[in-house]
């Protein structure tokens, strides 16, 4: 039996969660044992950088993958299609549902989340980028409906996204992976035993306003009215107006910037790193089409309070306190519960621990490609 090519469209991947799941699925030593001869990835340079050559990938760069969003989008529309049927390839798998390609057969992935929550939506308010998210949701929904299969990363977004496309044809849930130097590494941070050692509370995750990290930061400086010594330490860099909310509530909550640190993006070794010094890991998000960093924090084996909105509880399952993340009385309540009692924070950690284990980018490697070979086969013998 012949072995299909496949043509992988990431020229839209530009997320620090994308960009880890394709790293993640190309990772492998082998394709051919799912009936794969070729796998024909199109994507900016930067992007084809990080990926490991392999003789069974062939990596095209498109000059306009470099340009303004706007040629992209014209090119993925007008020209894709037809470079990916030169190359010889008999499917595509676009890794980002907002895609204006119409190659046939499709699987899409779905990584984006935010168009589909209008609490998340809504905290734009009347905005140039409260237009882009609705107009990044009519093209995702025809992409959705155009595509042949569909991947979500949790069984949230496949319900929530259909409440807006209607069923789709064919999908199925494979979730992220989690490297191993998240699973191999060791919390060093002892608990501190004295109200003179501070509890360092690390949050992960981009500054956007659905992160509601200048909520975090009203519940630390609650906790240290409380009389609780506690630092909060955040990573990630972001948007404009979330940054300069942040910017705000630190400068009515932390003037002198005693207890509140922010750092920019940092690569994967210090996060590890990070995680291994912290005490705590919060995360508070209202809006994630899965929650890397939240499973990182599980695989380290953190103590974590985290957000009871969108997918995080199907992830975090028992493994953590719960809390409203717009709220900061309930988020201060959830990390006081983990400061005061040592039972349910090792009960805790070692959950997470353990949830994490079913996560690896092995196993989600595995099950993408198989499923990408089964729905070409399914197609191929006409199979609606």
């Amino acid at each position: 039996m012949p072995k299909i090519k496949i043509a992988v469209d990431a020229s839209r991947v530009r997320s620090g969660g994308g960009v880890a799941h394709l790293i993640g699925i190309l990772n492998i030593d082998q394709i051919d044992v799912y009936g794969i001869h070729e796998v024909h990835l199109w994507a900016y340079k930067e992007l084809l950088d990080k990926i490991s050559d392999k003789p069974w990938i062939i990596k095209h760069h498109p000059l306009v993958t470099e340009q303004s969003i706007f040629k992209q989008m014209y090119w993925q529309a007008t020209h894709l299609a037809e470079e990916i049927k030169a190359a010889g390839c008999q499917i595509l798998f676009s890794a980002d549902a907002t895609t204006l390609c119409r190659f046939k057969p499709m699987v899409v992935l779905s990584q984006n989340m935010l168009p589909y929550e209008k609490a998340g939506v809504g905290m734009f308010g009347f905005s140039v980028e409260r237009l882009r998210q609705q107009f990044l949701l009519e093209i995702q929904k025809r992409a959705f409906r155009f595509a042949d299969a569909t991947i979500f990363l949790t069984q949230y977004a496949a319900e929530r996204i259909q409440l807006y496309t209607g069923p789709l044809k064919q999908y199925t849930c494979i979730p992220h992976g989690v490297g191993v130097e998240f699973k191999q590494a060791e919390a060093t941070s002892k608990w501190p035993d004295n109200s003179k050692q501070a509890i360092d509370c690390l949050y992960v995750s981009p500054i956007y306003e659905y992160k509601h990290q200048w909520v975090v930061v009203r519940a630390i400086k609650r906790l240290r009215d409380q009389g609780f010594n506690i630092s909060l330490t955040l990573v990630g860099g972001g948007g404009k107006r979330a940054r300069k909310m942040l910017a705000h509530q630190i400068a009515l909550s932390d003037p002198d910037h005693v207890f509140v640190k922010v750092m920019e993006f940092l690569p994967h070794d210090k996060i590890v790193e990070m995680m291994t010094q912290a005490d705590l890991f919060v995360f508070a998000s209202s809006c994630e089409t899965f929650g890397i960093s939240l499973l990182e924090a599980m695989a380290v084996g953190l103590p974590i309070a985290c957000s009871n909105k969108s997918s995080l509880p199907e992830t975090l399952r028992d493994g953590g306190e719960y809390f409203d993340p717009e709220n900061d009385r309930a988020i201060a309540d959830a990390i006081e519960r983990l400061i005061v009692d040592p039972i349910s924070r090792i009960k805790f950690a070692a959950r997470g621990r353990e949830l994490s284990q079913a996560y690896s980018w092995e196993r989600c490697a595995d099950q993408t490609w198989s499923y990408l070979a089964q729905t070409h086969q399914r197609l191929k013998d006409g199979q609606a």
